[in-house]
């Protein structure tokens, strides 16, 4: 990939963002120092990121995040008010899986602490 001064700036975003974060958000950050860059531009430079695996990309309402880290990426999806919230699963030593796993996304649905109230 050729080095370019939009790309370079893209990177640069990059390297400051330390949780996750939408292509819309990282154009939104280099569009106000670059209004040159595109939308395109962005999406082109983070799959080229995923492709080489120094990025990783999960499913979040609807939208796909990136994280520079491995990190997992769980929900709880409540069926009756579409609430969502994030949760922490370290490992899935449980699964006996004898791959090497990167990283992973769990979406469990259920009914939350409000709505069975209801």
């Amino acid at each position: 990939m050729r080095k370019t001064k939009q790309k370079e700036l893209i990177e640069e975003e990059v390297k400051k963002l330390d949780s996750f974060f939408t292509a819309e958000e990282l154009f939104k950050r280099v569009n106000q120092k670059d209004k040159k860059i595109g939308i395109a531009t962005v999406y082109r430079f983070l799959r080229n990121l995923k492709k080489k695996e120094k990025l990783h990309s999960y499913l979040c309402n609807r939208k796909t995040v990136y994280s520079k880290e491995e990190n997992n990426h769980c929900h709880f999806v409540c069926q009756k008010c579409g609430e969502i919230k994030h949760f922490d699963v370290k490992s899935l030593d449980f699964l006996k899986i004898k791959e090497s796993i990167c990283h992973f996304q769990i979406d469990v649905h259920g009914t939350c602490k409000k709505c069975l109230k209801k």
